[in-house]
């Protein structure tokens, strides 16, 4: 899998229910949807590995405005005492988990 490491800002994205989610870097998105072609699935949508301070989770970045939005899940949030507007680092792997 392919691995990208930035930093990015919480923002909050209403749809039917608030979410707070992290920007992708324009500098990765073309790398990304390139590193995508095998593991996207329905609507654009790419699984991936994060790692946000000590906690890893397995989740999907969503396609939005050209870019990717990395949900920020609240069990996350919770570990790592993070939320809206907070800057996070990020290491992100594009695929799906290994089988343990």
């Amino acid at each position: 899998m392919e691995t990208f490491a930035f930093e990015a800002d919480i923002i909050e994205w209403r749809g039917p229910a608030p979410f707070l989610f992290a920007a992708i870097p324009d500098e990765h998105v073309g790398a990304i949807r390139y590193a995508a072609m095998t593991t996207s699935y329905g609507w654009g949508v790419v699984p991936v590995v994060a790692i946000i301070g000590d906690t890893e989770f397995a989740t999907s970045l969503f396609p939005r405005e050209g870019g990717y939005l990395l949900p920020v899940k609240l069990v996350v949030q919770k570990a790592e005492g993070v939320g809206l507007g907070d800057r996070i680092a990020v290491i992100l792997r594009v695929g799906r988990p290994a089988a343990r």
